[in-house]
């Protein structure tokens, strides 16, 4: 288990009602009853039914006898818009998880036997990227050693960092200088057990060129103790890390510990078969040790595309990992010119001097975010399943992340609940066909990505485009492109990968409005795509085309019905208790898959108060998509202030659950006084709601604070910063920078666009 420690700096303190439970749930997914799934049909045709007896007891029968005049028509067309695509979500909700039922209940693990024998023989070489933006150290190194202790022959693990290269403040300095050696720091430590796995292994190859089919019991003993050393050398590790919260507590006991208990067990056997003598064939012997190889044989390394300036310096991640993309496969001469350092690509054949940057082409790239962990076979796995003339078609396969347990704030644990919900619905959508590729981890077939490569010179130098970054979800887009070209995505039906989720309503509010930015502008290119794929007699399923649908617009109806519903005074007589039966399964269904997950069946409340308040942080993503859509300029990523060891929020985004409150409040009063208590027992439930998740998720002290400092902020304008001058041509010909001037020519409409971009810049950021 993991060694306590003294609270470091990144400790939170425990919040009642975070989560007690550390432990996460198993690799492989229960296998669901009968019962299970026949209660997963039942709520789809309860949903489905519901609906239509109220479209025709409610909305009909009043459209029939003629009740009410324009306005109450406007009305009853406008609620029964809001109930029907709310009733849509849910049941695409319903039939997502339907289809992981049915894929819970197929999946058989491959056993370990099949997967050594397979890349003994062939096996495509694999590069991890991972994409660092300004993250902690210590969180970056926990997902590069995670990488890293990953069970693959031939792996590469490289750091892609965007940090600025040269920055003037000295803490920056040292926190990038930290994150520049973790590279060096894992290849070090990893020299010794590969070294030693290396020479047991060659050692074995040796006893066993003479021997038989069967091993002698001496190579099998040798066999143990290099099992018995691997496992050492990582519990080593285990105890001697800083254990300071739940993602390090995570790392040393799933990821350390995991791979050392599982060597353990293999050593077990290993223990019993010399015990009883028993025998066991020398190629299996060969393939264990290689084994001990592939643990300790990675390599680790950095990148950084801003100390070039031929490369693409776009602030997103999407170009942060297209930059290397691009390069691999090829040999690069850094040159030195009056724009900066340039990469040359060299001609193949041409011999490779000291300092040339050379780029491995492997087959498959495994994106992984910098604050997510990998449990050890999730390469091996994958790429096994890539690998099955089965699966030729399949360009990208990832097993949907789950959240780290024992989360120590709630708004945390409600966070990560939402997220292994998702897991489940991700799996669903592969049995229809619509997957979506999310970006947090994935194993990428390389030559797949060349099918959609958009490739444009900018500035006289080739940029390639893989992943699109003309939104900020960049992977929902290029799985909408992969598909186009005939690609097919897969959710590997286990939980292998762990991925953070945010720690304070600041942080939330940075990753959500993220997420709502960019469906709206994704789904013509969905529509085309289908159109073009009936022409071909490949036709879009309807289970694939609404999961589709729904995936990238239901936040933006369900933010506005829900904002409909919320403040606009509905006539009573629009209200049945079959809206709520319509829902009943949504909500049921739920509260069943959180308890499956781990989490308590009342969450269920607790995730639709977390919405509540997240209702105007997702009407911000949306109106920032048609904002984008009628602009036509890509909506920067946006970062917001640290106070005290937590993301402050913005003020509005804090004030509109406080407005909430206060409106269904008023609300709930008035339907009293009118005797209306089906609007009076809503208003009621939102306001309850909606002020606990005030209090437990934003925090009354922090709200104020917030609002306090989105305040001062509005009121308080900055100081335009000069922009830098020319240098001045002096007579003697001192001042004149000849360089610059016969590579630029004239400079001064560059500076005139970037005075231009500075002041569009503040004015969004007002």
């Amino acid at each position: 288990m993991a060694k306590n420690a003294p609270a470091g700096p990144a400790t939170r303190r425990r919040q009642w009602g975070s989560e007690k439970r550390a432990e996460p749930m198993p690799i492989v997914h229960l296998r669901p009853s009968a019962a299970k799934l026949t209660w997963g049909r039942v709520a789809i045709a309860t949903t489905v039914l519901f609906w239509l007896a109220y479209v025709v007891s409610t909305i009909l029968r009043r459209f029939l006898d003629d009740v009410g005049g324009f306005r109450f028509t406007m009305e009853a067309i406008s609620y029964l818009i809001v109930v029907t695509v709310l009733t849509f979500s849910a049941l695409m909700y319903l039939v997502a998880r339907q289809g992981a039922l049915r894929r819970f209940r197929e999946h058989q693990r491959v056993p370990r036997g099949l997967l050594d024998a397979h890349f003994t023989e062939d096996h495509g070489a694999l590069t991890v990227l991972i994409p660092s933006y300004a993250e902690e150290p210590d969180i970056v190194r926990l997902t590069l050693w995670s990488a890293a202790l990953q069970e693959y022959p031939d792996l590469r693990v490289v750091l892609l960092i965007d940090d600025p290269p040269f920055p003037s403040d000295p803490e920056v300095r040292a926190t990038l200088d930290a994150t520049r050696a973790l590279a060096d720091e894992i290849n070090e430590r990893l020299a010794h057990p590969h070294a030693v796995a290396q020479d047991a292994h060659d050692a074995a190859v040796d006893w066993l060129q003479d021997a038989g089919p069967d091993a002698p019991l001496d190579v099998v003993r040798a066999l143990a103790d290099a099992y018995l050393a691997s496992a050492e050398w990582l519990e080593e590790m285990a105890a001697t890390e800083d254990v300071h919260d739940h993602v390090t507590e995570f790392f040393v006991d799933q990821v350390l510990m995991g791979l050392a208990s599982e060597l353990r067990l293999t050593l077990l056997g290993l223990e019993a078969l010399i015990e009883q003598r028993g025998t066991i064939a020398s190629e299996r012997v060969r393939e264990l040790h290689r084994r001990l190889m592939w643990i300790f044989g990675a390599t680790a390394d950095t990148f950084e595309r801003k100390l070039y300036a031929s490369l693409s310096h776009e602030a997103n991640k999407a170009m942060n990992i297209n930059a290397y993309l691009g390069l691999m496969g090829a040999t690069w001469r850094p040159t030195e010119s009056a724009e900066g350092t340039v990469l040359v690509r060299l001609d193949e054949g041409t011999p490779a001097m000291d300092g040339d940057l050379v780029v491995e082409g492997p087959e498959y790239v495994l994106t992984l975010d910098a604050d997510s962990q990998l449990l050890r076979d999730y390469c091996l796995r994958l790429v096994y399943f890539l690998e099955q003339p089965e699966n030729g078609h399949v360009a990208i396969t990832q097993t949907p992340y789950s959240s780290y347990r024992g989360a120590p704030t709630r708004i945390e644990r409600i966070a990560g609940a939402t997220t292994d919900i998702q897991h489940i619905l991700h799996q669903g959508m592969t049995y229809y066909g619509a997957t979506f590729w999310v970006g947090a981890n994935a194993v990428i077939r390389r030559r797949a990505l060349e099918d959609i490569v958009q490739i444009e010179t900018i500035g006289g130098h080739e940029v390639r485009t893989y992943i699109q970054d003309r939104t900020v979800i960049e992977d929902t887009e290029s799985s909408i492109d992969l598909a186009g070209q005939g690609w097919d995505l897969v959710n590997y039906p286990e939980r292998l990968s762990y991925s953070a989720t945010p720690p304070d309503f600041g942080s939330l509010v940075v990753q959500r409005r993220r997420w709502a930015n960019g469906g709206l502008l994704i789904l013509p290119k969905l529509w085309h795509q289908r159109r073009a794929r009936a022409r071909a007699d490949n036709a879009v399923t309807l289970g694939e085309w609404t999961l589709r649908v729904n995936y990238m617009a239901s936040i933006t109806w369900a933010s506005f019905s829900l904002l409909l519903l919320l403040f606009y005074p509905y006539d009573g007589r629009l209200l049945s208790p079959l809206v709520v039966g319509a829902a009943l399964p949504y909500f049921i269904a739920m509260g069943s898959d959180l308890k499956l997950c781990g989490h308590r069946y009342l969450d269920v409340f607790r995730i639709y108060g977390f919405n509540l308040v997240l209702l105007f942080v997702n009407l911000a993503g949306v109106l920032k998509s048609i904002q984008q859509a009628f602009t036509g300029e890509k909506i920067p990523f946006a970062r917001t202030p640290k106070v005290r060891n937590r993301t402050a929020s913005p003020g509005l985004h804090v004030l509109v659950p406080y407005l909430i409150v206060g409106y269904s409040v008023l609300t709930a009063w008035r339907s009293y006084t009118h005797d209306n208590w089906g609007n009076f027992a809503f208003a009621l439930f939102n306001a309850v709601l909606a002020a606990l998740a005030i209090n437990a998720y934003i925090g009354i002290r922090n709200s104020i604070a917030d609002m306090a400092l989105g305040l001062v902020n509005w009121l308080y304008v900055p100081k335009p910063e000069p922009v830098a001058a020319a240098a001045p041509v002096a007579a003697d010909g001192k001042a004149v920078d000849w360089a610059a001037i016969l590579y630029h020519g004239d400079r001064r409409l560059d500076r005139d666009l970037r005075r231009d971009e500075e002041r569009r810049r503040r004015l969004t950021h007002r």
